[in-house]
């Protein structure tokens, strides 16, 4: 059984981290599985949210050791550190919305992992924080970067320099999660949350994503150059291109017929 399950019903994509006797910590195997399944939710037509939980007693407890500690130095960089920001950010890019169910403690790389979604929901009794410098390494799947954007500085410094962890009831006024549910709750309030999405315009809700994501810095090149795509492509333009381009003619942009009405 794959460690990262993926289950769309719906309107409703379900990404489960699904390795409960490490505590759903992550593997290279794993960063890879999370790209291709963010492709395949990307081209899905009919998944209009994504709700994304681990399984067991842990949301995600990070980076598995064992995978990146006989790493050399040159190969952490190039193979660990990146390939996770491949998969986190594919995940941070999705157009659909993300809600992430934070149903077990959340350290380290999974904190990098919730702070990829839109919106947290978190069960009562879990713990957030980034444990990596007591480790003697950094929080490298922007850690230091997205989690900054997304929570603020002060916060990332709390965790990250000073070890703290933080309950979800701290973590709700602090503002790294958006809402706190009782233990064992967690899912059935992100699907009553994801059914709300059906009353929003999927276009509107996809656009409106992206210029979020564009102001607060995430893939702003590719969010300027996908919306005037779109606007080209919709362009009368396009077709006279393409008419010419196959009749091996040069396009004549100008003349009334082809003009923009």
């Amino acid at each position: 059984m794959s460690d990262l399950l993926l289950h769309i019903d719906d309107g409703i994509a379900c990404l489960t981290i699904n390795r409960p006797e490490r505590l759903n910590a992550l593997t290279a195997e794993m960063l890879d599985t999370l790209q291709l399944r963010c492709r395949e939710i990307e081209r899905t037509p009919d998944a209009h949210v994504v709700i994304l939980r681990g399984e067991g007693r842990a949301f995600c407890a990070g980076g598995d050791i064992n995978a990146w500690a006989s790493h050399a130095p040159e190969q952490f960089a190039r193979h660990w550190i990146r390939d996770g920001h491949l998969a986190l950010d594919c995940l941070a890019r999705l157009r659909q919305p993300v809600i992430a169910v934070l149903d077990g403690d959340v350290f380290g790389g999974g904190l990098e992992l919730a702070a990829c979604a839109d919106y947290r929901i978190a069960e009562a009794h879990i713990r957030i924080g980034q444990p990596e410098p007591a480790l003697g390494i950094i929080p490298g799947w922007s850690g230091t970067q997205r989690a900054v954007r997304r929570f603020g500085a002060q916060l990332v410094r709390r965790m990250a320099l000073f070890g703290d962890v933080f309950s979800a009831q701290d973590a709700a006024a602090l503002g790294l999660v958006d809402k706190v549910a009782e233990t064992g709750t967690g899912l059935d309030t992100a699907r009553t949350l994801a059914r709300t999405l059906r009353h929003r315009g999927p276009a509107a809700t996809e656009l409106t994503k992206m210029l979020i994501n564009a102001a607060e810095g995430e893939e702003r090149e590719r969010v300027l150059e996908a919306l005037a795509g779109q606007i080209a492509a919709a362009h009368p333009h396009l077709n006279h291109g393409l008419a010419s381009f196959r009749a091996r003619e040069k396009p004549d942009y100008w003349s009334n017929s082809n003009k923009e009405t």
